[in-house]
């Protein structure tokens, strides 16, 4: 649960604490760590978090500044909509229309078993995470959270190693965040250097200029976007077909040197 604030006397306190301790320095050997261990098992999430807050730096100002500066960002910061529970409410996402990007959304958490709540669940693990505090750059940082499973849908981008390090390549430029970078650069590297014949490391690639082109996804309205087609949205949202990633077989997306695939 999402802590409240200015609910008593030391409400004000606490709010100015949190905007302390939200203000990060950036950690690199602390990041090295964890890259070295999340590229040897791309299924442990808790290490793309702690890569995350190593590097964040001002990445979350710089984001929470431009939602706050455009149009529809600035409706959806004065809503502070949780999207973890809108995007854990099964019922509610079986409304979306067929071919929409919810019904879609809802098909991927599906059949891969994940949920909005257990993903916030790991990012919880981190031991200095301030993801949860009563602060507005907090609720931006939960905001890109929850909806990295809705960006793979968007970008058509699966769940392998190759298909995770082309959608966080694609969110680098959205977001700003170094750590991004660094999980996009460590496996386009550990592909390349696999040497599987196919283009692994230009899907990585493709998927940052693609990332560069695309509008603006942090500040969607998401709600409405879960119902717009997908097909639309993504025309809208000038989202590329990943057609490089598409080249390469399902068999060699996880065939990165270092990794369990």
């Amino acid at each position: 649960m999402v802590a409240t604030a200015l609910d008593d006397s030391g409400a004000i306190t606490g709010f100015r604490e949190a905007s302390r301790t939200l203000k990060r320095r950036v950690q690199p050997v602390r990041a090295a760590r964890a890259i070295r261990r999340l590229v040897a098992d791309k299924d442990d999430t808790e290490q793309v978090f702690e890569i995350m807050n190593a590097l964040a730096g001002r990445s979350v100002d710089w984001g929470y500044a431009k939602l706050l500066n455009s149009s529809e960002g600035g409706v959806q910061a004065y809503r502070r909509l949780e999207l973890a529970d809108r995007l854990q409410d099964r019922e509610w996402l079986k409304t979306m229309p067929a071919g929409s990007v919810g019904a879609a959304y809802l098909d991927f958490v599906v059949s891969q078993d994940f949920s909005a709540y257990g993903l916030a669940e790991e990012s919880r693990k981190v031991t200095d995470s301030e993801i949860e505090a009563a602060h507005p750059r907090a609720w931006y940082g939960r905001r890109l959270r929850d909806v990295h499973d809705i960006w793979h849908v968007l970008t058509g981008y699966h769940t392998d190693a190759l298909g995770e390090a082309c959608v966080v390549a694609f969110s680098l430029p959205q977001t700003r965040s170094s750590g991004f970078g660094l999980i996009a650069a460590a496996i386009a590297v550990q592909f390349a250097r696999a040497r599987t014949g196919y283009p692994c490391a230009r899907a990585v690639f493709q998927a940052w200029r693609d990332g560069r082109r695309a509008a603006w996804l942090p500040g969607q309205d998401y709600e409405a976007l879960l119902a717009e087609p997908l097909d639309q949205a993504r025309l809208r949202l000038r989202i590329r077909r990943p057609d490089i990633y598409e080249r390469v077989p399902a068999a060699v997306r996880n065939a990165y040197l270092g990794g369990k695939g």
